[in-house]
């Protein structure tokens, strides 16, 4: 029988191990970057690098809004060069939050990439910031369980 899976044998383990440690080096997910703003951990700066009309739509609370053209400009008038930078855009299906946080990266800045951006902030039913206020959709369950307790993953 032929397998798609195994017709490109696994890594050996130690190899393995290497890459999926260097993913969790320059990627974070939305509940655990929410989780540290939560708890207020010192040092994490969240930057969203969209447009203005896309901030105004909606933002991560706390966030800093650095759109990525203008990231050699201004971060090192706005953001700690001792901070941990962890960039976000709209979602998985845009790569503006990995060419912010390759701007930080030039930079010198310690960078981390938020993956689902926004899109799965707001899926995952978090609050966000609006021009107009506070709103908050429903769980999209086929991002979190329902109940809103973390998946403890």
């Amino acid at each position: 029988m032929t397998s798609a899976v195994l017709s490109v044998p696994a890594a050996d383990p130690a190899v393995a191990a290497a890459h999926f440690l260097s993913r969790l080096t320059f990627e974070a997910d939305v509940s655990d970057v929410r989780a540290d703003l939560l708890a207020g951990v010192p040092g994490l700066v969240v930057v969203d690098s969209r447009s203005e009309v896309a901030w105004s739509q909606g933002r991560i609370p706390g966030a800093l809004h650095l759109p990525t053209a203008r990231i050699p400009e201004l971060a090192p008038q706005l953001v700690d060069r001792g901070a941990t930078v962890v960039t976000y855009c709209w979602g998985p299906g845009c790569n503006g939050a990995t060419r912010a946080a390759l701007a930080f990266a030039r930079l010198g800045y310690r960078v981390k990439e938020m993956l689902g951006g926004f899109e799965y902030w707001a899926r995952e039913g978090f609050a966000y910031d609006t021009d107009h206020g506070t709103e908050q959709r429903p769980i999209d369950d086929l991002t979190a369980p329902r109940s809103g307790i973390s998946c403890a993953c």
